[in-house]
């Protein structure tokens, strides 16, 4: 569904179906935490989030439904269609094995392992460079021109001959234009709502599991009936409705109070003063990376994806060659959508009752379970082992993945937040990247995936590990903030007390001066 035009900002008035609220860039009220703008250092990032509105106003704070509740579905296709299709790749996997396929090549698993893997390495690549464009130009301008481009990318894919032009069109050009529509779908939920963030987070999220419940079966039944290519086609139909569904992240606009606060303040309190008449200061703001629980939140999260994606890509394969009389064999990848989507709503609720970065934890806990379930695969002897195993994984799957929002919000601020997941995205593509090609390079060398299981679920538990320290490293640097904010206030009483003071003395002075 596409809105309505915008009208001009000063026709909007009160409009009932714009609801009040910052820009999206500048105007989100910052949640409560140190962050890269607390502090001395900082004092020209906090010049400009005064831009958002008159100087001693309260922040207008995030209207917590109204239009929001079409982003959040806009957002929800967004993530279906986007990591639907990359959670089902093991079902393309296996039809680019049977379309460029040869027996002659023994490196062929190898290769066809890059195509899925450089795709889902280059959306989280690109989501630094989409941070900035998100900053720059708003959500909705980002996303439209994102979902364009994974269009052209996957449309090109259908008419490839070889499996090597896939790395440029399926690999770069889709993912990229995937990158660019996902990005913004993160940052415009925290424009919208602040209460219920983390129950929003965790539907939006589980679009993707619902994706990953119903491709599979889809896929399969297209890839066997029209092939690949003609599959791929179907596909562009998923990405032209998320070009469609990206004009719905419309900016909010201030209301009747904040104009006119705004118009006697003067022009530097406009709403579009910062996006049209001076662009931002840093094109990347490498400050956020002072936050030292933030720093130490984007090297455990890497850490731990070495092996994440692994069972996506090859689960497939194994299951083809360990279960060879089986049938629905999908339905390993439909058990970790299900338990994937249950789990981004359960925890994805529970995170809103968690205390600031104690959310921490359930990510340390969904990486613990991921380890081990990825340990356990070729332990499974028997198909309903195999199917428990992918319950468990997906349910904490979605608990990795529904609440990593909310704790960049938690460790920089609202304000930051675009380029905090931006960044972790960007850190994340390496490991999503080499995990899969890593492990078909086993496959071919050793002839089975026993050994690429076992390792896939040792980052895990080390970066569940690292991320253990997080919260007594934030709460540390609370402390310091919080005594040394204190110590300025006291210095201000007393200033202040001296000041009173020395006024007194002066009054009575020239009191008894005149009575004299």
């Amino acid at each position: 569904m596409v809105p309505f035009p915008e009208e001009p900002a000063a026709a909007r008035g009160t409009s009932e179906a714009q609801p009040p609220g910052p820009a999206p860039t500048a105007g989100v009220a910052p949640l409560p935490g140190p962050g890269p703008s607390d502090g001395p250092e900082a004092s020209v990032e906090k010049v400009e989030v005064e831009l958002s509105g008159p100087a001693g106003a309260e922040p207008p704070q995030p209207p917590e439904g109204g239009w929001g509740w079409l982003v959040m579905l806009a957002a929800m296709w967004c993530n279906g269609s986007v990591f639907g299709i990359q959670n089902a790749c093991g079902v393309l996997f296996v039809a680019m094995l049977k379309t460029f396929g040869s027996k002659d090549d023994d490196k062929m698993v190898f290769k066809t392992a890059w195509v899925s893997s450089l795709s889902m390495g280059m959306i989280f690549f690109c989501c630094p460079i989409a941070s900035v464009f998100t900053d720059m130009f708003g959500c909705r301008k980002t996303a439209v021109v994102g979902a364009a481009v994974g269009f052209i990318g996957l449309m090109s894919s259908s008419f490839v001959s070889s499996i090597e032009p896939l790395y440029l069109t399926y690999g770069v050009i889709f993912a990229c234009g995937c990158s660019f529509a996902y990005q913004p779908s993160l940052v415009i939920l925290g424009h919208y709502f602040k209460k219920r963030l983390g129950l929003v987070n965790g539907i939006v999220t589980a679009g993707s599991s619902i994706f990953t419940i119903l491709l599979p079966f889809l896929l399969r039944l297209l890839t066997d009936s029209v092939g690949l290519f003609y599959t791929l086609r179907v596909l562009c139909i998923f990405m032209f409705v998320l070009f469609l569904a990206s004009f719905t992240y419309r900016p909010l606009v201030p209301n009747a109070k904040d104009k006119e606060s705004g118009t006697k303040g003067g022009n530097r309190f406009s709403l579009f003063s910062r996006r049209k008449f001076s662009p931002p200061k840093k094109i990347f703001n490498f400050a956020i990376f002072k936050v030292t629980a933030y720093a130490v939140w984007a090297a455990g999260i890497p850490l731990a994806l070495f092996g994440y994606f692994v069972p996506y890509v090859h689960l497939m394969k194994y299951v083809n060659e360990r279960f060879q009389d089986g049938k629905n064999k999908e339905v390993v990848l439909m058990c970790i959508g299900i338990t994937s989507g249950v789990g981004r709503l359960l925890f994805g609720r529970i995170a809103d009752y968690v205390p600031g970065v104690k959310k921490v934890y359930l990510q340390v806990i969904s990486f613990l379970f991921i380890g081990l379930m990825s340990m356990m695969i070729p332990l499974c002897r028997v198909f309903g082992a195999l199917i428990a195993v992918c319950l468990i994984l997906g349910l904490f799957d979605g608990c990795f993945i529904s609440i990593m929002a909310p704790i960049a919000f938690e460790l920089v601020g609202a304000q930051d937040v675009s380029q905090a997941i931006g960044f972790l995205l960007g850190f994340m593509s390496l490991p999503m990247t080499v995990g899969p090609p890593i492990a078909g390079l086993l496959r071919d060398k050793l002839g089975s995936y026993d050994v690429a299981f076992y390792l896939s679920g040792i980052p895990p538990l080390i970066g569940g590990a690292v991320l253990c320290f997080i919260p007594w490293i934030h709460s540390k640097k609370q402390r310091e903030i919080d005594k040394t904010t204190g110590g300025e206030k006291m210095e201000k009483m007393l200033e202040n007390q001296n000041s009173l003071l020395s006024s007194s003395s002066g009054i009575f002075k020239k009191e008894s001066d005149s009575v004299i």
